[in-house]
């Protein structure tokens, strides 16, 4: 073990008992390098923040631009910044139009906690609804909004007025009434094993909240900006959220989180009384200008086209794979089903030995997930799928 990661152990705080140790050297397009030169294949994007690969070149010169001019000014909402006001021109520019105004945060957790004080102030409702087995992050009131109380019941008391509903289940959506200030779904349910919604499930839901005076809030942080093929998730599905929250690969690999609403909606919070809701280093600018420089790459002609392309040709290198017992994709974004927990770890540490990096979920412990970065080239895929068959194949042979 290196010094560094001795002191990693001995003063930085774990959030599991056993840590990979990874110590990263640099980091180039899809590739890590450890101290040792060995090099990784990151097939998880660092869990969505680098979409455009690591260290990309136009959100490299963003930030040292930016740098050079300032940092922190202010507390967020208060100076007219450059890279704020022209990230949140371009993003509302690619949403629909009832989306027009945005709230920028550091992270995907307080883009949920705006989202919910949003929701309440402007009903004058309390109770809030999401599905069982989502993940919306890690503070008080989006744990509240977990299901599984193995989890959640070490941190009592949650945040009253939270139910759950059963993602998909149409006869679950009567719970969803006049005392309902808004549900919170993801519009993919990543972490429960990317579970799509039925074709007409976000339509009916959608209704419901019409009809009740419910808003509906999308947290698209992991499956927004790209990741389906559509700059946004929803598109798929032919509805409009209220409220959608964004993170991720929002700030081109720095913290960055939004929720984004209309503007008669979001005046809620700036109004009787003021300052509703406050972030010191929320829209900092050096994150702004890197995601502002994220969102015109994502949005250049073509791009999201070959992203789908690319979602078709990960699906046809790993369908009938030895092992595989099912897949769930949408673009670049999949769940390889291995059908037991036992093994799927195996695969995971496996992949990890051989330098490729796929990623655990959170509600489901028989697959994993490939995610790369939306920049990987058709040569980079094919041969880091091949090795993910292979490991499987090697995997369940023996």
């Amino acid at each position: 073990m290196s010094p560094r990661q001795q002191l990693f152990l001995k003063h930085l705080a774990l959030t599991h008992p056993n840590p990979s140790l990874l110590e990263i050297r640099d980091a180039k397009g899809v590739y890590l390098y450890d101290v040792g030169g060995k090099r990784y294949t990151d097939l998880n994007s660092g869990i969505g923040p680098a979409a455009l690969g690591h260290g990309h070149p136009d959100i490299i010169r963003a930030v040292q631009h930016q740098i050079e001019q300032y940092a922190h000014t202010m507390v967020y909402g208060e100076y007219v910044q450059a890279p704020q006001v022209e990230l949140a021109s371009l993003l509302t520019s690619h949403l629909p139009d009832t989306l027009d105004t945005v709230y920028f945060v550091n992270s995907g957790s307080e883009a949920v906690e705006g989202a919910i004080k949003l929701a309440r102030k402007h009903t004058g409702r309390a109770e809030i609804i999401s599905a069982s087995n989502a993940y919306h992050g890690s503070t008080i009131a989006a744990e509240s909004l977990r299901s599984d109380i193995e989890f959640t019941m070490h941190y009592q008391p949650m945040v009253p007025g939270f139910r759950h509903i059963r993602f998909n289940r149409e006869e679950d959506l009567v719970k969803i009434t006049e005392y309902t200030a808004a549900v919170l779904l993801e519009t993919i349910q990543a972490e429960a094993g990317l579970i799509l919604p039925h074709t007409e499930y976000l339509k009916k839901l959608k209704a419901r909240c019409h009809k009740t005076g419910t808003l509906l809030i999308l947290d698209e942080i992991q499956v927004g900006l790209g990741r389906t093929g559509k700059f946004s998730a929803f598109e798929h599905y032919g509805i409009v959220p209220d409220i959608v929250l964004l993170a991720k690969a929002l700030g081109g690999g720095l913290p960055l989180g939004a929720f984004v609403a209309g503007r008669t909606l979001m005046q809620s919070l700036w109004s009787a009384p003021s300052h509703g809701h406050l972030t010191t280093f929320g829209g900092n600018p050096v994150s702004c200008a890197a995601g502002l420089a994220a969102i015109k790459v994502l949005t250049r002609p073509g791009f999201l086209e070959d992203v789908s392309s690319k979602g078709q040709l990960m699906k046809s290198l790993l369908e009938g794979g030895k092992g595989i017992q099912a897949l769930r994709s949408k673009g670049m974004m999949i769940a390889v089903d291995m059908g037991d927990k036992t093994t799927n770890t195996a695969v995971i540490h496996r992949l990890f030995e051989k330098g490729y990096i796929v990623d655990y979920l959170l509600f489901n412990d028989t697959s994993f997930r490939i995610a790369p970065p939306l920049t990987i080239t058709e040569e980079q895929l094919q041969n880091a799928l091949s090795v993910v068959r292979e490991t499987i194949e090697e995997v369940v042979g023996k």
